[in-house]
């Protein structure tokens, strides 16, 4: 018998083989390709081709249901890549999976406001819970769960890359102890293996992790919770470039599941489309007092003094700025030119300590140069402060004090982000510095001051979700102040009116938003980018112009602009982009698998446009 088989983690389209017996759709296989052994899933069996095939090499236990393979069809089709690509995402399934029925008593009582938002989300297959920050959504998701389990079956809760919080986590082993488990790239291999074995068990009711914990072999499915809902870090960066909020509201409607997205700052595709239940306050008494200071990514004493006015109460304070390191570029003074990576088109980052500029691109690194490479002068400046520099400032400023760094450079791995963050909120350290990683749904006990700097950076990009970005970014660092009575905001902003307009009422920002984007882009049109990538330039300019052609013969697309990427070269290959918009999805699918052999990046739904 013969059988067309896709290749897991492969881009080829299904190939023929051959097997002495019956086998079903979904079955895992092994079988060689050019002498090399690799693992496929039987996609359906097929005619006899007229060319000789190879042999199945053996049979595997696990295997992909029939739910699995439309959810990978979907992806195959929607995020254009191979059934292979989509189907490597998942986990298989066990033979001989147990049922969940193990009971539940998480002891979490509900305010009034937090029991009609439990109500609400109870009572609807997908919606939206709009909640403040400190408003105690996590007890209405606890509630919402503990009832999923004690019906008889499992849930999903999925948190953004870096916001697996070690707090979140606590909770939820708190509240389902040995029945919940945790899922992210940083676990181990012997542990994922553990946890696949007491999924398969019946043992575990609850999965909380990153994206990928959304394609785990969950059985009988109940609930997905997405936290942070409007968190980028849910879009996968490489192919199949999904979104795992989205999926989301997809597994949850194909496997009969409820569905909760959550945030403070709910992204306005979700504010739009769905029900919503809007929770406001917090959870504890507090309030809030706000400075603007028209100034942009400085150390300004005004700034200081507000700092030393909160240290000298024995308080915290958290200081955000969108660049680590100790400045973003060095440029000559004489000729203005920036000291640029030589495999990517962005200038290096300064970091003092390692006496080495590095690209945030590739990682290449060297040593700090003494003159400019363009002209040999020895006027060398810095541009755009960093964390590195923030923490040295501060450090000179109040020796007394501790003064740590929070972000990638410094929590590198789970175990540092819990290290980090117990020492915080142990008040061993004073004033934390850091980049988005602090707006990522941490809880600090403590902190009455939160600043922020060089928010006009994000506000400024050339991407029509600027201001989303900024707006829900300021927010979220702003609610990470006085979770428990008063709490301090200082923004530097050269963007005043802009941002005290919808300070405090995010809502109005979203309405004002979907006014200004009302027929223009998302959620009102569908984007596609596409992003061609070479080794020369030539090659990727002449595929660019091919893939313009192709565009002028769709008539119900808008190219809305095409050449060269915001960063032109990285890793040393030349980039250029091509984005478009329609009404129609479908329309924007068909033009992207008619430029798929030419090997280019698709993105549907792009995030970025880097």
């Amino acid at each position: 018998m013969h059988y067309l088989v896709s290749l897991l983690n492969s881009p080829l389209q299904p190939l023929t083989y051959t097997y002495e017996e019956e086998l079903k759709a979904g079955n895992i296989v092994e079988v060689t390709l050019s002498s090399k052994t690799k693992l496929g899933v039987v996609i359906s069996k097929t005619i006899k081709p007229e060319f000789t095939c190879s042999e199945i090499v053996s049979v595997k236990d696990e295997f992909f249901d029939e739910t699995t393979f439309g959810l990978a069809k979907f992806i195959s089709e929607y995020y254009v890549c191979s059934l292979g690509d989509a189907l490597n995402l998942f986990v298989p399934l066990r033979k001989n999976a147990l049922r969940v029925n193990k009971k539940v008593q998480t002891n979490v009582i509900l305010s009034q406001e937090q029991q009609k938002a439990y109500e609400f989300l109870n009572s609807h297959d997908k919606a939206l819970l709009f909640g403040d920050t400190g408003s105690g959504k996590t007890e209405v998701y606890i509630r919402l769960i503990e009832e999923c389990i004690n019906s008889g079956k499992s849930a999903i809760f999925l948190m953004p890359e870096i916001g697996l919080t070690p707090q979140t986590k606590k909770r939820l082993k708190d509240a389902f102890g040995d029945t919940v488990a945790i899922w992210h790239s940083k676990v181990t291999k012997k542990k994922k293996k553990e946890i696949l074995k007491a999924l398969s068990n019946g043992k575990i009711s609850l999965i909380a992790g990153t994206r990928s914990a959304l394609f785990l072999p969950v059985s009988n499915l109940g609930l997905i919770v997405v936290d942070e809902e409007h968190d980028d870090s849910y879009k996968s960066s490489q192919r199949p470039r999904y979104n795992a909020r989205d999926l989301a509201l997809l597994f949850a409607k194909r496997k009969n599941a409820k569905v909760v997205l959550g945030s403070a700052t709910p992204s306005l595709t979700s504010y739009k489309n769905l029900l919503k239940y809007r929770l406001k306050g917090t959870y504890f008494s507090s309030t809030k007092a706000i400075y603007f200071e028209h100034a942009n990514n400085e150390l300004s004493n005004p700034m200081i003094d507000k700092i030393a006015e909160h240290l000298g109460k024995d308080n915290q304070v958290i200081v955000f700025l969108p660049t680590r390191a100790n400045f973003k570029y060095i440029s000559c003074q004489v000729c203005g030119e920036k000291v640029l990576c030589p495999f990517c088109s962005v200038g290096m980052s300064l970091h003092v300590n390692k006496n080495a500029l590095k690209c945030h691109y590739c990682n290449y690194a060297q040593v700090i140069p003494k003159e400019c490479p363009s002209c040999h002068s020895k006027h060398m400046q810095s541009n755009r402060i960093g964390t590195e520099e923030v923490m040295q400032r501060l450090r000179v400023l109040f020796p007394n004090k501790v003064i740590e760094k929070f972000d990638r450079d410094e929590v590198s791995t789970q175990n540092k982000l819990t290290a980090k963050l117990k020492a915080f909120n142990e008040k061993q350290i004073d004033v934390l510095v850091g980049t988005q990683m602090l707006a990522k749904g941490h809880d600090y006990h403590s902190v009455s001051l939160s600043v922020i700097l060089g928010i006009d950076t994000i506000l400024n990009m050339p991407d029509f979700r600027a201001r989303e970005r900024a707006m829900s970014l300021l927010l979220q660092v702003a609610g990470r102040s006085g979770r428990k009575g008063l709490g301090e905001v200082y923004i530097q902003t050269q963007n005043r009116e802009f941002f005290e307009e919808f300070f405090g009422d995010y809502e109005a920002f979203l309405n004002d938003e979907l006014h200004y984007r009302k027929d223009l882009y998302p959620p009102y049109k569908k984007l596609l980018k596409i992003l061609v990538s070479h080794a020369k330039d030539e090659k990727a300019s002449q595929i660019m112009h091919e893939v313009e052609k192709i565009a002028l013969s769709f008539k119900n697309l808008e190219v809305v602009g095409h050449g060269r990427a915001n960063v032109e070269k990285i890793a040393g290959k030349y980039r250029y982009n091509m984005l478009l918009r329609s009404d129609d999805a479908k329309e924007l699918l068909r033009f992207a698998h008619t430029c798929k052999p030419l090997h280019v990046e698709i993105d549907i739904d792009p995030l970025s446009f880097s």
